[in-house]
């Protein structure tokens, strides 16, 4: 078995092993943010306000889903002291996934995991593997907007940042064009780095930072920055052709749009699901009164 496989497997256990429940399955923060890869509680804290903030944004109560606690934990000799700790769902879990490190695999087997209602190994491989590219294409979004507002800055319009990201992709390509490359992987509508695999949409990324970096480094302007652009792209290009990689021959993967759409979905989904959760709790609390 593989090492990653060995990773997940343990991964996911350890998730299954902090899962409580009493009416309605939940978590605690304290025990799930090491799990997480985090090393400290304080740097956790971020994750959790964005979370929270998140809910606000979607009109659903924060106490609903991040209830706040006071335990006792024991610190040696048989002595005890008092420690926050907050109860969390599983959409509440999931929310603290999405906002947390998305390079730590940690993070995407996370996203994965709390999505997901299987706990079948092959599933949450599958489903991490959407997350990761989701958080790739993310990242190239932010990166691509950086680097146009780089160039408007230099007096670069919307033909001349076409015609430099179009001399970025025939250095990464192997002499491919954009509409090539479209082309080649049948792409009717939409971007390219849409049905691009990770790997890909990751080496793009890379090369339009470097390129963002220099050109305020060195102040370059349009034709230098043309220079630039297709200079780290063909130096991302050689790391992965001395891998094996020509990314010209990576075939097309599902249209970003669709998974997207589809998590959309899945989690509406799931705010019912912890909806009708909590309701539910509540009718046996109130019953047992």
């Amino acid at each position: 078995m593989e090492e990653r496989q060995i990773r997940l497997i343990h991964l996911r256990k350890t998730l299954d092993d902090i899962r409580h429940e009493n009416g309605a399955e939940y978590w605690y923060a304290r025990e799930l943010f090491p799990i997480l890869g985090y090393a400290k509680w304080e740097n956790f804290q971020p994750a959790i306000e964005r979370a929270k903030d998140s809910l606000r944004s979607q009109k659903l109560s924060v106490e609903n889903h991040f209830l706040d606690m006071q335990k006792m934990v024991r610190i040696g000799s048989n002595a005890e002291r008092e420690s926050v700790d907050i109860k969390l769902t599983r959409y509440a879990c999931y929310l603290l996934a999405l906002n947390g490190d998305p390079r730590k695999e940690e993070i995407a087997f996370a996203q994965a995991y709390f999505a997901s209602q299987t706990r079948k190994l092959e599933a949450l491989e599958a489903r991490m593997e959407e997350a990761q590219r989701l958080n790739a294409r993310n990242k190239l979004r932010m990166t691509e907007k950086e680097f146009a507002a780089t160039l408007w800055e230099r007096g670069v319009d919307g033909k001349g940042i076409g015609d430099i990201r179009n001399a970025g992709d025939i250095a990464l390509f192997g002499g491919f064009t954009t509409n090539q490359m479209k082309e080649r992987l049948g792409v009717q509508n939409g971007s390219l780095a849409d049905v691009l695999p990770s790997v890909t949409i990751k080496a793009k990324d890379l090369a339009t930072e470097m390129t963002t970096v220099n050109t305020r480094r060195s102040n370059l302007q349009k034709y230098s920055i043309k220079n630039e652009h297709v200079k780290n792209n063909t130096g991302v290009r050689k790391v992965l052709v001395d891998a094996n990689i020509k990314p010209e021959e990576l075939p097309a993967e599902e249209d970003i749009k669709k998974i997207e759409t589809r998590h959309k979905s899945e989690k509406l989904l799931m705010e019912k699901r912890q909806k009708k959760e909590l309701e539910e709790v509540k009718r046996k609390q109130l019953s047992s009164n």
